[in-house]
C-alpha cells in the first residue's frame, strides 16, 4: 500500500471556529494531517495572550477529526518543524499574503522547495468570530482572575514587559489598541500593559503630585479603564500610606484584576522623584518598609498579585551600593515580588550598574525601568542589561499637552476652528469610533 503523504498545518488553536475546521478538513484529502500547535511563547509574540495554556490547546487538537498527531511549533518561523517532518503540503489560509506574516509565508515556500513541497492556501472566511463571540472572548479576558495573572504570564513568556502610562479611558484604549507591524521580525509590536502613574492622574486633574488625590478617586479611575480595556494594569502607589491602610489598599487592587502595586521608599510629604537632590527626598528605614511590604504580601488572597519595591536611593543622591542593599532587605525581608530602579540622571550609567550588579544576586526576580530622563537607551538594550519591564511612565499626558496648547491659541488667533480642525484635530468620528460602542 502507498504511504499517504504528510500535510503540515500550524495554528494557535486558541479559539477553535469552522475556518479551522475546514483546512484541517482539505488537508485530509491530501494526506495524514500533522497540526504544529504554537507555544504560549511563540503566540505572545504577535497578538494577545491565549486563554488556554499550551497543553489544554494541544488536548482540543489531538481529539478534533482528521488529525494524526499534533507537535509543537515553538516560533511563528515553521522551519525547523519543516526540515524535521519533510511535509509534502503545508496547508494555511491565503490571509498571510500580506502584513506581518507575509515574510514567514516566503521562508515556507522556500523550505519547501528543497524537497518540492507545496504550499497549498485556503480562501479565508471573513468574519468568522462575530460580534457576538468576540465581545464574549473580551469579556472573558477581563474577568479579575485572567486579568491579574496576565503579567505572571507575559513576565514568563517573553523576554521583557513594555508598559505605557494609561490615566484614562480614552488613554487605556489608546494603549489597548496601538499597535504597528514589525516586518523584519513578522511580529506585531504593541504594549502588553498600562501604568496608572499617580502624577499623570493628578496632573490631569489639576492636583499637585503629592499623594494629595485620594485612594476613592484613583480607585474610580482604574475602573474606569479596567471597563473598557483588558491588558494588565500596574499602579503607581506612591509610598504606600500607613501600613495598616497599605493592606486594604492591596486587598481592594487584587480584587479589582489590577495585576501589580509599586510603592517607594520614602516618608513624609511626597515630592516627585524628578526633582531629585533639588527638594529634600527623605528615604525610609529600610526594615521598617520591608514590613510594609510584608503586611501587603499577607493581605493578598491570590498568588497572581505582585508587589514591586520601588528604590529611590539614586534621586535621593545615595549611590548604588544603597540601592543594593535596600533591594536584598525588600526582598529577603518583606517578600517583595520584583524592584524598580528609578533614576533622574540622563547617562544611565546608574541604572546600567544596578542592573548588571542586582543580577549577579538573581537572573529570576524581575526589575522594572522607567527610562524618562536616560530616553536614549532602547527598550533591547535595557533589557540586555538585566531589565524585566520597561516603563513609559508619562508620555501620552506629555504629548497631550502641548497639542492642547496648540489648538487653543489656534483657535484664540484665527477665531475660529478652522485651522485647528485642519492642522491639529483629528476627525470626530475616528474617537468616536475608538470608543466600545462609539458607533
Amino acid at each position: 500500500m502507498q504511504r499517504k503523504q504528510t500535510v503540515y498545518i500550524a495554528m494557535s488553536a486558541d479559539l477553535i471556529h469552522s475556518g479551522h475546521i475546514k483546512v484541517i478538513e482539505e488537508g485530509v484529502k491530501y494526506g495524514d494531517v500533522i497540526v504544529g500547535i504554537l507555544t504560549d511563547e511563540a503566540i505572545a509574540t504577535y497578538k494577545r495572550l491565549p486563554l488556554l495554556n499550551f497543553e489544554a490547546r494541544k488536548k482540543v487538537i489531538e481529539n478534533i477529526k482528521g488529525v494524526r498527531e499534533t507537535v509543537e511549533q515553538s516560533t511563528l518561523d515553521y522551519t525547523e518543524n519543516l526540515r524535521k517532518l519533510k511535509p509534502q503540503y503545508v496547508l494555511h489560509g491565503d490571509d498571510w499574503k500580506h502584513g506581518v506574516q507575509s515574510l514567514v509565508r516566503e521562508k515556507v515556500i522556500r523550505t519547501l522547495e528543497e524537497w518540492d513541497g507545496e504550499l497549498i492556501e485556503i480562501p479565508y472566511t471573513k468574519n468568522l468570530v462575530g460580534p457576538d463571540l468576540a465581545a464574549a472572548y473580551k469579556e472573558l479576558e477581563n474577568t479579575a482572575d485572567h486579568r491579574r495573572s496576565k503579567l505572571k504570564r507575559l513576565l514568563k513568556l517573553k523576554p521583557y514587559v513594555r508598559v505605557l502610562e494609561a490615566s484614562n479611558g480614552l488613554a487605556g484604549l489608546i494603549v489597548e489598541n496601538t499597535k504597528i507591524e514589525d516586518v523584519k521580525t513578522s511580529t506585531i509590536k504593541e504594549f502588553d500593559a498600562m501604568w496608572v502613574s499617580s502624577l499623570c492622574d493628578s496632573t490631569f486633574k489639576g492636583k499637585p503630585d503629592i499623594e494629595l488625590v485620594d485612594w476613592t478617586s484613583r480607585i474610580n479611575t482604574i475602573n474606569e479603564i479596567i471597563e473598557v480595556t483588558t491588558k494588565s494594569i500596574i499602579v503607581d502607589g506612591d509610598t504606600g500610606g500607613k501600613i495598616e491602610h497599605f493592606v486594604y489598599t492591596v486587598k481592594t487592587l487584587e480584587r479589582l484584576g489590577v495585576s501589580a502595586i509599586i510603592i517607594e521608599d520614602k516618608r513624609g510629604l511626597k515630592k516627585n522623584s524628578l526633582f531629585g537632590t533639588e527638594v529634600h527626598q527623605e528615604l525610609e528605614e529600610p526594615g521598617a518598609f520591608a514590613e510594609k511590604i510584608l503586611a501587603g504580601k499577607h493581605g493578598q488572597i491570590s498568588r497572581d498579585f505582585m508587589i514591586f519595591a520601588r528604590l529611590e536611593s539614586l534621586i535621593a543622591g545615595n549611590d548604588v551600593n544603597d540601592a543594593l542593599m535596600r533591594a536584598h532587605v525588600y526582598i529577603e525581608q518583606g517578600g517583595a515580588d520584583g524592584i524598580m530602579i528609578h533614576s533622574k540622571e540622563e547617562h544611565g550609567e546608574d541604572i546600567v550598574e544596578f542592573l548588571t550588579r542586582f543580577r549577579e544576586y538573581s537572573n529570576e526576580i524581575p526589575v522594572i525601568v522607567v527610562p524618562t530622563t536616560y530616553n536614549h537607551f532602547t527598550e533591547e538594550k535595557l533589557n540586555d542589561a538585566g531589565a524585566s519591564i520597561v516603563i513609559y511612565a508619562n508620555h501620552l499626558l506629555r504629548s497631550a499637552y502641548p497639542a492642547m496648547i496648540k489648538t487653543a491659541k489656534s483657535i484664540l488667533e484665527h477665531g475660529r476652528t478652522m485651522e485647528a480642525d485642519e492642522a491639529l484635530c483629528c476627525p470626530l468620528k475616528e474617537i468616536l469610533t475608538l470608543i466600545p460602542g462609539g458607533k
